[in-house]
């Protein structure tokens, strides 16, 4: 190993858990901050999710703070390990990824990947048949332990940690007292031996390597001694004897046999590494002697004749297997995933793949852990069943579960099998099954997470997803052949869809094609778009082939409070659902709900997509909706949706302060009892609730429409007005607005008539569709007119306004704006004054009225200034330059462009600061710099490309004709698609600075 250069990290976990800048030790904080350094550095290069950490810290019952402690504890981690980091002097060791952090160190610099280096070392000196050397590696591997692993540290994951590298260092030392003896340093070893085997008097490697060494020391009666301690221990203990090596050695003691005196090096170098007959290349292939004498078991199940796909899964897993002949432990595999997606099919497949790395035989059970009727197989059955199969006699197998589980892990040490655990209920089902040593490959199938295998035994979690659309189109034509697919390609793509892409639901929809080979693919999707809403068309014929039956065995094993958490999950309009959200469904506490999201996840009937947002599979949400109709009053069913829609309504409106705080708002009734809206401090926050909720709350819009709650469609179709506008979402709002706009209609609202008529006009305009939208406003003034609403029947004059600056009217637009500006006035809405203000200035100076312009423009900006109107403050900032560019003042265009642009920034406005920079590229143009007009109308390309907005074409044209033109040969008097500045009847600015007064 290489020296640590001054000022590297090194961190040291083989005893207290301690860290070293160079030759400073750091000061690593409170036991519970160290636990999560350790399970980071253990798991070093690879991520460990803030679950993971969450668990490993505090275990089945963390503090309800759990997640920001854990920040808090990285946050001081980092400040004692990167004290540069802000400044970026050293490199970050402490990395966030999507969901949790990994540690980026040398694996060197941790004294554990050292000591697991120099093991391996030694196993490739040993195979060379280099013992000398092979056992002072050991040694030195050993040198490097400080005592117990992890000392000091609390929790389940230090203290599972512990017992594993305990273990570790156990065998470890008994390879290296293996070498000793080997190279005949009895007497150094035997003292140190009594010590082992009276402390771990169950080791019957231990036993064996004493009576040898006493035996070779001279010391016969001894070392026959040892072995009836041995004897009396197993039989009190276990109710067993002494393996079959153990009895044969003590024989030969018994006999005097001399030839133990000679034991060969090859023989003693096979026993060093706990296995024989290993060729060359580190894969399997001979059979160990304990496997022949005990039988070699082969239980995989056989593997599915039609498998295919899962392509990305095997190779994942497949890298999960170690390389060479270097397996410093046994291998747990956990594929979970929900039921029908595959888990079985895949396990299986696997494991025949990989048989042959395993010669010591296969052992397989189905443990039934989602099993109709409570069938599951209790531990102790399956260790019974295991022991079987390993040819223990009945009368030898211990009638106590801990006294099966050691004998099982006696007969499986030292030997190289595949162990496959299938349909595991959950942690406490697996543990009795797992070997105690090495060189095992464990594979374990569940619905559950398994995150206590995850945490305390190191498994590598793999969850399965529904096939990918071409792997699913495999799966079909595996099974009915390729040429009814191929003929067929839109009906296979339906059957697909419906299918959800469920391997289960393919499957059975393909056994029902296979037959009927002569039915067309089409009346098989027919049959699936009749059923849509039910899963009626997959029923397969047994319990285990039909699909809801198979689902009902993992809703049977929830909790009650859980169960009714995913039956109301079937009335929720979106795709994903958060824990705030699902707690208004339920009329529970968020703390309550978080926790039953969580034992859902673990049961994989929803998944965590993002970090506390959950979805549930297409197929398990037509579940979850049969469930809540059959098990859930009418009555409750409508409370929970209309609770669930009153809290987007509610947190919807709470956003309005925060980007329109002076904008007229709609009076609403309080939220329904056990809706608790979610509250915004900043900005930021409400414009990420809206993104990440954007699609649930369209979906609400319409979920209230269709159920008649006409005033929660029209409202929260209103609140959103803002997020809409800012974030240029337009298909989004012209689609809620039109769908409040109907319902209103059906439902003769008036009022909601009136707003959202309003509404689908500013989407209108927004998309450049004004003749649509001037229609709609003219509407929206009347019914404002009638319903003596002065302030609404202000804001569709006001558009109106903007919307004749668009089509190239500005006198038009001069003469609403007075209109709607005395409108405003009257009522003394300063919101409304200072946007109409800002688009009369914007009409003069298209008249080429500049003073007049001038004037309103400045009245404007103090007026938006004094009622938070950012978006249009930048938007009057942008219109200033613009006269100051058609008055060729570039120097003063430039700036209040600037302007402009930090605002639009401030805000999170993109298409603001994709016009702003379209017009500095204009005076950059006209300056004589195309160069930077090119690169700037670049800048502005991206901002307007990242909402997809109408203008980006337009951009795209400027930035054409640029390239096509050659260097020099554009005037500088001349925009990029031809038009004079100063012409009086300029072309509509590329990015036109309207302003909605809603």
């Amino acid at each position: 190993m290489n020296e640590p250069h001054e000022g590297s990290l090194r961190f040291s976990v083989l005893g207290p858990v301690r860290g070293w800048r160079g030759d400073r030790e750091l000061e690593l904080g409170s036991p519970q901050q160290r636990v999560v350094l350790a399970a980071l550095l253990l798991r070093c290069g690879r991520t460990v999710t803030a679950g993971e950490l969450v668990d490993a810290v505090w275990g089945e019952e963390p503090p309800a703070a759990a997640v920001s402690v854990l920040r808090t504890y990285v946050s001081r981690l980092r400040r004692v390990l990167e004290p540069g980091r802000g400044a970026g002097v050293v490199p970050q060791v402490i990395v966030s990824s999507a969901d949790g952090y990994f540690v980026r160190v040398p694996e060197l610099a941790v004294d554990l990947h050292v000591f697991e280096q120099r093991v391996a070392g030694a196993r490739r000196l040993r195979a060379a048949g280099n013992v000398p050397a092979a056992g002072e590696k050991l040694r030195a591997a050993l040198e490097g332990w400080e005592g117990v692993p992890l000392a000091g540290l609390p929790g389940p994951f230090a203290k599972a940690e512990r017992s594993r590298l305990t273990e570790q260092r156990l065998s470890v030392t008994e390879m290296r007292l293996e070498a000793d003896v080997q190279l005949r340093r009895h007497s150094e070893v035997i003292a140190e031996l009594a010590v082992l085997t009276a402390d771990h008097p169950l080791r019957e490697q231990l036993s064996r390597l004493l009576m040898l060494a006493l035996y070779r020391s001279g010391r016969q009666a001894e070392a026959l001694a040892a072995y009836r301690t041995l004897h009396s221990t197993l039989a009190a203990e276990l109710g067993i004897e002494p393996g079959a090596a153990l009895q044969e050695l003590h024989h030969r003691i018994l006999n005097a046999d001399t030839s133990l005196e000679f034991a060969s090096a090859d023989h003693v170098s096979a026993q060093l590494d706990g296995r024989q007959g290993r060729d060359g290349d580190g894969e399997g292939s001979r059979v160990s002697p304990a496997a022949e004498r005990q039988g070699r078991p082969a239980q995989l199940p056989a593997d599915l004749a039609t498998f295919t796909g899962r392509h990305a899964e095997l190779a994942q897993i497949e890298a999960m297997l170690p390389v060479g002949e270097e397996h410093p432990a046994t291998v747990i595999s956990v594929i979970g995933g929900m039921a029908g997606i595959g888990k079985t099919a895949l396990a299986v497949h696997w494991a025949h793949r990989i048989a042959h790395r395993y010669p010591d035989g296969q052992l397989y059970i189905n443990l039934r852990g989602f099993d109709p009727a409570d069938s599951a197989v209790p531990p102790a059955e399956a260790v019974r069943i295991f022991l079987d199969a390993l040819g223990v006699p009945a009368h030898r197998i211990p009638t106590d579960l801990e006294a099966q589980v050691a004998l099982y892990r006696s007969l499986v040490a030292g030997r190289r099998m595949l162990i496959l655990l299938d349909n595991a209920r959950d942690t406490e089902h697996v543990r009795p099954l797992l070997p105690g040593c090495p060189d095992c490959l464990v594979i374990v199938t569940s619905r559950s997470q398994l995150t206590g295998l995850i945490v305390t035994n190191g498994a590598q979690p793999l969850t399965l997803n529904p096939l990918p659309s071409t792997e699913a189109h495999d799966l079909l034509a595996r099974r009915i052949g390729t040429a009814r697919p191929a003929a067929e390609p839109a009906a296979t793509r339906e059957i697909i869809t419906r299918c959800a892409r469920l391997p289960l639901a393919l499957a059975i929809i393909a056994a029902r094609a296979a037959t009927h080979p002569g039915f067309p693919l089409s009346a098989v999707a027919e049959e699936l778009r009749v059923n849509r809403g039910s899963l009626d068309a997959f029923t397969g014929g047994d319990l285990g082939t039909d699909i809801r039956a198979v689902f009902s065995t993992s809703y049977d094993a929830l909790s009650v409070p859980a169960a009714r958490l995913f039956r109301l999950l079937g009335l929720h309009p979106g795709a994903d659902i958060s824990a705030p959200a699902a707690a208004a469904l339920s009329a529970l506490p968020v703390r309550e709900t978080r926790g039953l999201l969580t034992d859902l996840a673990r049961a994989h009937l929803l998944t965590e997509h993002a970090p506390g947002r959950y979805t549930l599979h297409d197929l398990l949400r037509t579940y979850a909706a049969e469930r809540v109709q059959a098990y859930e009053a009418e009555e409750d069913r409508t409370q929970a949706t209309e609770r669930v829609l009153s809290w987007y309504l509610h947190t919807a409106d709470g956003v309005h302060p925060h980007l329109t705080p002076h904008r007229r708002r709609i009076p609403l009734t309080p939220p329904l009892p056990g809706c608790t809206p979610l509250v915004f401090t900043t900005r930021d926050q409400a414009l990420e609730w809206c993104e990440k909720e954007r699609p649930n709350l369209v979906a609400a819009v319409h979920q209230a429409a269709a159920l008649q709650h006409v005033g929660i469609a029209w409202n929260l179709s209103a609140a959103l007005w803002g997020f809409f506008y800012l974030r240029s979402h337009l298909h989004d709002w012209l689609d809620v607005a039109n769908t409040s706009l109907n319902v209103t209609r059906e439902n003769h609202d008036r009022v909601g008539q009136a707003w959202s008529h309003g509404d689908v006009a500013n989407a209108l305009t927004s998309m450049r569709r004004f003749d649509e939208a001037a229609t709609h406003l003219r509407r929206s003034m009347i019914l404002w007119r009638e319903l003596g609403d002065i302030r609404g029947r202000a804001q569709a004059v006001s558009n109106l306004g903007n919307v004749s600056l668009h089509v190239g009217r500005p006198d038009k637009a001069v003469e609403y704006g007075r209109r709607a500006l005395a409108l405003h006035r009257a009522v003394g809405s300063t919101w409304g004054e200072g946007i109409v203000l800002a688009n009369l200035g914007d009409a003069y100076q298209r008249l080429g009225r500049y003073d007049e312009a001038v004037s309103h423009l400045q009245e404007a900006l103090t007026l938006l200034r004094a009622t938070g109107n950012s978006w249009v403050e930048g938007v009057t900032l942008d219109s200033l330059g613009t006269l100051q560019h058609r008055l060729h003042r570039h120097e003063a265009a430039i700036d209040r462009y600037h302007e402009a642009l930090r605002v639009h920034r401030d805000v999170g406005n993109r298409w603001g600061e994709g016009d702003t920079l379209g017009h500095i590229g204009d005076v950059l143009l006209d300056t004589g710099d195309p160069e930077g007009a090119h690169t700037t109308w670049r800048q502005a390309l991206t901002a307007l490309e990242a909402i997809d907005h109408p203008d980006t074409e337009k951009i795209r044209e400027r930035l054409r004709r640029m390239d096509e033109r050659s260097p020099g040969a554009v005037p500088h008097t001349v925009d990029a698609v031809g038009a004079p500045f100063l012409a009086p009847t300029e072309l509509d600015r590329v990015m036109s600075g309207g302003r909605s007064d809603s």
